[in-house]
């Protein structure tokens, strides 16, 4: 059976005329009929459903009791809808799951409605447009493994001085209303306003889109976007090792077998988005950060005490089963890219002290940016209580309160896991950073050291994405702009990330060649310098210099010839200076001091690109 969920505000429908030589007899209600804040559900029975129609019923029945709890509503609208499958059940067969299905929903306290089977019908549909209000589903008869029940977590606020509050207590000052929206989100599972976000325009300017050809989720990227990505990989590296610790790159493989003991038991941990494939009847999973590589190198490495701390690191494609209906591009992907860092420790007080040094460095981070986490620790309470003095250093770096979540005890292999979450332009909460302080992995994967006394131990392990992944630092980034163009300001990437930091644009086709060799004297000063010079009038590639946010332009006519200074044109203070290129060329190398540099990967002359 296939099935599409979805949440609707409204939805009605009228039948029309038959569908098949038989269909379902009419009655009144059958005919017509409206309702408000229901979740559709449009299904087709499919030819394999007719082998076991029970456990069909009995799965499709637990998965639509799972998406109405979570959109929180008890109307469905059950659909027979042909047109999800070219393999369709026979009339009788499909009917009868169909009818079985309606009445084993209305047992369970839900207002159920059942559109009319084998007619063709018109119908009216507004979804409602949240993260999960679209959902697909396949209903195999397989035996459904139950899903555990998460076990219940109890959140408190802790302010600047050590103090506990409840959430639905907790009076938030007007400077910490991002932290408020946190807590509203996060502890009081209130909904928040949405929209349409504005950082998806700027994906569509640099060239981020969804790859079509490929399973939903995974992100493709332009010329432009692609020189962006290697800039922020490289910059995740930099700040890696900008710590005070060795650190060690390394690489391998994106799929682990789930035959290998250790893989199992870290996937069961992980939960229910691990992406599976099966090749030659193995199954394998799809790593979904950097750990299965790092760990199941560092096992086989000889380690001694005098060699900790130290770190593995690898720019790794990570892959997350998410739901169709929450994906959002850059932040919620089936594909992306965890610049992730592990730290081995000699134990849990060397951990805890590598931590706070993270810690401060994860703010640093976002504060250049001038941005300013709000965050969610989420640890047990006898470790926080033995700790508390540990959580008042990392307070002291946050300069505002943080929410705790306290979860049981024994459940997950880290005693300590901080999200850093941004709110971005809509109100949202949005995690980008991480660390954790890993109490389980290194025992799991056989990872050990030899102590002082000879003894062997399994040493803490610290996982961290300092920035964030590539994705969700690009997300941070556009979502930076769209504050900036919020206020009135011109939207912009950071200087060092800007694809091309320097167009030059000849008035006419007579200044082309002084401007190729302007354009490459700057290029061979390693700042990225193009040139327009394509037949379009010049105030338009003046324009266009300026909708591709390009920080700097220079018009070249008959007065730049002969002179030492050249017209800049500076897009965000809006004016035009006189400037000798070596003085430009030091000012950006001022401004993009100590972040990476790459040259331009595509052609600096506009008129040999292609329109992407």
């Amino acid at each position: 059976m296939k099935i599409l969920f979805i949440h609707a505000d409204k939805f009605e429908y009228e039948t029309k005329s038959r569908a098949v030589p038989d269909p379902e007899k009419l009655t009144g209600r059958l005919k017509k009929f409206s309702d408000r804040e229901a979740l559709v559900v449009f299904c087709t029975v499919e030819k394999e459903d007719e082998k076991s129609p029970q456990r069909i019923v009995r799965n499709a029945l637990a998965n639509i009791k799972e998406v109405a709890e979570q959109v929180r509503t008890n109307r469905v609208i059950l659909y027979p809808y042909a047109h999800l499958s070219s393999s369709l059940a026979g009339r009788e067969a499909a009917l009868q799951i169909l009818t079985n299905l309606e009445d084993e929903l209305r047992k369970e306290s839900l207002r159920i409605h059942r559109s009319p089977f084998g007619w063709y019908k018109s119908f009216k549909l507004e979804c409602k447009g949240h993260p999960l209000s679209e959902l697909s589903r396949t209903i195999t008869a397989e035996e459904r493994e139950e899903k555990k029940e998460t076990p219940p977590t109890v959140y408190e606020i802790m302010d600047l001085h050590g103090n506990l509050h409840t959430p639905e207590q907790y009076q938030a000052k007007p400077e910490e209303a991002e932290f408020a929206a946190l807590v509203e989100k996060e502890a009081l599972k209130r909904g928040l306003e949405g929209g349409e976000p504005k950082y998806l325009e700027y994906c569509r300017k640099f060239g981020v889109e969804w790859e079509s050809y490929s399973d939903i989720g995974h992100m493709r990227y332009g010329p432009e976007a692609t020189l962006v990505f290697d800039l922020i990989s490289d910059y995740a590296w930099a700040t890696v090792k900008s710590l005070d610790i060795p650190v060690f790159q390394i690489r391998g493989t994106n799929m682990f077998s789930l035959s290998e003991r250790p893989v199992r038991e870290h996937a069961k941990l992980f939960g229910d988005k691990l992406y599976e494939i099966h090749v030659d009847d193995k199954a394998l999973v799809l790593r979904y950060a950097a750990c299965h590589q790092q760990f199941s190198s560092v096992k086989d490495w000889t380690i001694s005490y005098r060699h900790l701390p130290f770190g593995t690191f690898e720019v790794a494609d990570s892959y997350r089963l998410e739901q169709s209906g929450e994906l959002l591009l850059c932040f919620r992907v089936r594909k992306l890219h965890m610049p992730d860092l592990h730290i081995y420790c000699k134990d849990l007080k060397n951990a805890q002290e590598i931590s706070l040094d993270l810690h401060r460095k994860i703010y640093d981070e976002v504060r250049k940016l001038n941005r300013e986490y709000v965050s969610i620790y989420n640890t047990t309470e006898s470790f926080f209580r033995e700790h508390k003095d540990f959580f008042m250093k990392l307070i002291e770096v946050e300069r505002k309160p943080i929410l705790l979540n306290f979860v049981p005890e024994g459940v997950y292999y880290w005693v300590i896991n901080v999200e850093y979450t941004v709110i971005d332009d809509l109100g949202r909460p949005r995690e980008i950073a991480t660390f954790q302080i890993d109490i389980g992995n290194a025992k799991r994967f056989n990872i050990s050291y030899v102590d002082e006394s000879g003894e062997r131990r399994y040493p803490p392990i610290i996982h961290t994405a300092i920035i964030g992944t590539v994705e969700r630092y690009l997300f941070t980034l556009f979502d930076c702009a769209a504050r900036l163009e919020r206020q009135g300001k011109k939207p912009e990437l950071p200087l060092w990330l800007t694809p091309t930091q320097v167009r030059v644009i000849p008035v006419s086709k007579g200044f082309l060649d002084h401007s190729l060799q302007v354009c490459r004297q700057l290029n061979l000063a390693q700042v990225r310098a193009d040139i327009d010079d394509r037949e379009e009038t010049l105030p338009k590639r003046v324009r266009e210099a300026e909708v591709s946010w390009i920080p700097y332009a220079i018009v070249i006519g008959g007065r730049e010839v002969n002179r030492e200074t050249v017209p800049v044109r500076i897009r965000r203070l809006e004016e035009l200076r006189e400037m000798r290129l070596k003085d430009l060329v030091a000012e950006i190398h001022q401004k993009t001091q100590g972040y990476p540099f790459r040259a331009l990967s595509f052609p600096e002359r506009v008129s040999l690109r292609p329109i992407y």
